[in-house]
């Protein structure tokens, strides 16, 4: 499978293949140009369809998955990631599933207590598949040709409960030869935008995103060089953790089944939180 990093290629060898590699089979690359044959469609392990019996018992009522109908009193761990892109600022929204993925959640909230991901960019984007950042290397425009190859001094074991799924958050890392242990990469992470279901069980998904889904898809859509990577700088001006309790507050539909949620006010800076109160 191919990873989502590129780590040991020059630049302009990179830039040949993963253009070629990805234009034809949308899969993640590795550093070897590979390719492994993996079938789009994988069942998740363990799921397997289940025989209708002749007793049905009552179930109980399935956590729903839209914001505005969360309960009340139900707390969810959200991360809220302010965007700059073409002179507009536009803000993210995603749940993290600490119980799934444990580790890497907790290294997660440490980046972001650490302001690890302020001013980094956008450094890939492809359409209809995935839009990734996290890169510390990013932050820093002189060092475009070795973005992607950024954050390995950290990794974070891999931890594979949660299936791909549109608008899924994971972690990307480097390709299996060198990292056969599927590691994550301690501060690169991916939006899934597309079918990636082959990568089920091999890359630790650890969120979902809930508002701002259509912002991502417009960055997935922004021009690119070949190497996939924007070619406007698409920032990260603040990437912030915290516990909501209840509902998210539907502000307006961004078309139709897009919903955009107020940002809960322990993500907003101190100066947002004062013009709000004297508005």
């Amino acid at each position: 499978m191919k990873s989502l990093l590129r780590l040991s290629v020059s630049a302009a060898a990179f830039a040949c293949f993963t253009h070629v590699a990805l234009a034809q089979a949308q899969d993640p690359v590795d550093v070897t140009g590979n390719k492994t044959g993996q079938p789009e469609e994988i069942r998740p392990a363990g799921v397997a369809a289940k025989k209708e019996t002749s007793t049905k018992k009552a179930e109980p009522a399935k956590k729903t998955n839209d914001p505005a109908a969360w309960e009340k009193d139900s707390i969810h761990k959200l991360a809220v990631m302010e965007i700059k892109i073409a002179g507009r600022t536009e803000f993210v929204m995603f749940e993290l599933f600490p119980k799934a993925a444990p580790l890497t959640v907790a290294n997660f909230t440490s980046n972001c207590e650490a302001n690890a991901y302020k001013g980094v960019a956008f450094h890939r984007a492809i359409d209809h598949y995935l839009v990734q950042t996290g890169d510390p290397l990013t932050a820093d425009d002189s060092k475009r040709n070795e973005w992607g190859t950024g954050g390995n001094d950290k990794t974070v074991p891999g931890e594979f409960k949660l299936p791909h799924q549109n608008g899924s958050v994971a972690m990307a890392r480097r390709d299996d030869a060198s990292n056969p242990q599927h590691r994550s990469n301690g501060y690169q992470f991916y939006f899934a935008l597309g079918n990636m279901t082959g990568l089920d069980g091999k890359y630790t998904v650890f969120g979902q995103v809930v508002s701002g889904l259509d912002v991502l898809q417009d960055i997935a859509k922004t021009p690119v060089d070949s190497n996939d990577c924007p070619l406007q700088r698409i920032e990260v001006k603040s990437l912030k953790v915290g516990d909501h309790r209840g509902p998210l507050v539907v502000l307006h539909q961004a078309g139709i089944g897009r919903k955009r949620y107020t940002v809960p006010s322990s993500a907003k800076g101190p100066f947002t939180r004062f013009l709000e109160s004297i508005w």
